[in-house]
C-alpha cells in the first residue's frame, strides 16, 4: 500500500493562525461598565391615518349596489413608559428618531384599514419628559408601569360608505387620513433615592457608600474620582433604603462649575441629604459653608431639604483634632455633628439610623418584601 507524506500538513497545522484555530480556549472578554447618560434629545412622530376608500358593490344581479368603501386605519401613537432595570438613558444616544407606523387605507367590502403599530419609549424611573424648550415639563415618570402619551396617532379617513344619505345614494368621495404629530422632546433622568450624599471632592462619599451598601463605586485618592452618580441599597436594623452618591461639588457648582448642575438634579428627589465633611481638612468650616451655599443657590427645594452633617475620615485624626473640629462644625451649622469613618466603620450605624428616621418622618417607607404585580 502506498504511503502518504503528512509532514506538509503537520507543518501547516503547526503554523495556523491562532485566532482562526485556537489551540486552547481564550478567556472571556471582561464586561464593560454601562455608560451613564441622564439627558437625551429625541425626535418622535406619530403615524398618519389611512385614507378612506371609494368603492361600490359590483356583485352579479345587484343593479344598484351602493357604496361600500371602508375607513382608513388609525395611525400609531408614541408613548413613554417607566420600567424597572434601567438607570441610564444611554440607549437614546444611539437612536434618537422614533416614528410610529401609519394606518393602512380602507378597502372595498366595508373593510377598515389596519391600525398602525404604536411605539413605546422605555425609560428609567425618575425620567422627566421636557418640551423642546428644555424647560416645560410634560410628564414625570416616577412609578413602574406609568405611561404617558407623547404623540397621538392620526385618525383614519372615512370611506364613501359614511357619506351615503337619502339624497346622495352613490357618494364618490372619501376623506384622507389625519396627519401624524411630529415633535422634539428631551428626556432628563433624575435618580430616585431616599438619601443623597453631598460634599466636596475627596470627602469620602464613595468610601462611605461602599462601606454601608452593596454599591461598588470607584475609590481613589484624587478629586473627582466619581464622575457619575452611584446608587446603593443600605440596610440597618432590618430596614432598607436607597442612597445616591453624586460627584463632588465645588464652589460655583450651582452655576455650572465642575460637575455641579449636571448632577445636582439627582439629589432633588431625595428625602434627606447626608453632608460629609473631610475631617482632615484644615478649612472644615469653609468647606461646610461652600456646600450649603451651592445647595441653596441651586434651588429653594434643595436648600430646604433635611440635612444630616457628619465629620468623616476620623480614623486619620487624634482625639483632640476630632473634638476641636466637631465643635467648630457644630458652631458653624448650629446642629449636631456625627463623627464617622467610612474606612474603620466608626459611627456608621448611628448615622444610618438618623438617616432612616428622617426618611420615615418625611414619608412612610414600604418594608422590603416579595415583588407584587
Amino acid at each position: 500500500m502506498p504511503t502518504v507524506d503528512t509532514a506538509p500538513v503537520a507543518r501547516r497545522l503547526e503554523h495556523r493562525p491562532r485566532f482562526l484555530y485556537p489551540l486552547t480556549p481564550d478567556p472571556l472578554p471582561k464586561a464593560r461598565p454601562m455608560k451613564f447618560l441622564d439627558l437625551a434629545k429625541v425626535y418622535i412622530r406619530s403615524g398618519g391615518g389611512g385614507a378612506g376608500c371609494v368603492s361600490f358593490r359590483r356583485e352579479k344581479f345587484i343593479e344598484f349596489g351602493g357604496p361600500d368603501g371602508g375607513d382608513g386605519g388609525h395611525g400609531g401613537s408614541v408613548w413613554a413608559e417607566a420600567v424597572e432595570g434601567l438607570n441610564t438613558l444611554i440607549d437614546y444616544r444611539y437612536q434618537q428618531h422614533f416614528f410610529a407606523k401609519s394606518g393602512q387605507p380602507g378597502m372595498g367590502s366595508q373593510k377598515t384599514g389596519k391600525t398602525g403599530d404604536d411605539i413605546v419609549l422605555k425609560v428609567p424611573l425618575g425620567t422627566e419628559i421636557l418640551d423642546e424648550d428644555e424647560e416645560t415639563v410634560l410628564a414625570d415618570l416616577t412609578e413602574v408601569g406609568q405611561r404617558v402619551l407623547l404623540a397621538q396617532g392620526g385618525n383614519g379617513g372615512w370611506g364613501n360608505l359614511r357619506f351615503k344619505s337619502s339624497t346622495n345614494r352613490a357618494p364618490a368621495r372619501a376623506n384622507p387620513g389625519q396627519e401624524g404629530i411630529e415633535r422634539t422632546i428631551w428626556l432628563r433622568l433624575k435618580l430616585i433615592a431616599d438619601a443623597g450624599l453631598v460634599g466636596l471632592p475627596n470627602a469620602g462619599k464613595s468610601t462611605f457608600l461602599a462601606a454601608v451598601s452593596n454599591a461598588r463605586p470607584k475609590i481613589a485618592d484624587y478629586p473627582f474620582t466619581t464622575l457619575v452618580p452611584n446608587l446603593g441599597v443600605v440596610g440597618i436594623d432590618g430596614h432598607e433604603f436607597v442612597m445616591a452618591d453624586i460627584p463632588g461639588l465645588i464652589e460655583g457648582a450651582s452655576e455650572g462649575r465642575g460637575l455641579g448642575t449636571q448632577f445636582l438634579a439627582h439629589v432633588e428627589r431625595c428625602k434627606v441629604l447626608l453632608h460629609l465633611v473631610d475631617g482632615t481638612s484644615s478649612t472644615i468650616t469653609a468647606d461646610y459653608r461652600t456646600i450649603v451655599t451651592e445647595l441653596e443657590a441651586y434651588s429653594d427645594l434643595l436648600g430646604d431639604k433635611p440635612r444630616i452633617l457628619a465629620l468623616n475620615k476620623t480614623d486619620a485624626m487624634d482625639a483632640k483634632q476630632i473634638s476641636d473640629r466637631r465643635r467648630a462644625l457644630e458652631k458653624a451649622s448650629g446642629g449636631p455633628v456625627h463623627v464617622i469613618s467610612g474606612v474603620s466603620g466608626k459611627g456608621l450605624p448611628e448615622v444610618l439610623r438618623a438617616l432612616y428616621a428622617t426618611i420615615t418622618a418625611a414619608a412612610p417607607v414600604q418594608e422590603s418584601g416579595p415583588w407584587q404585580p
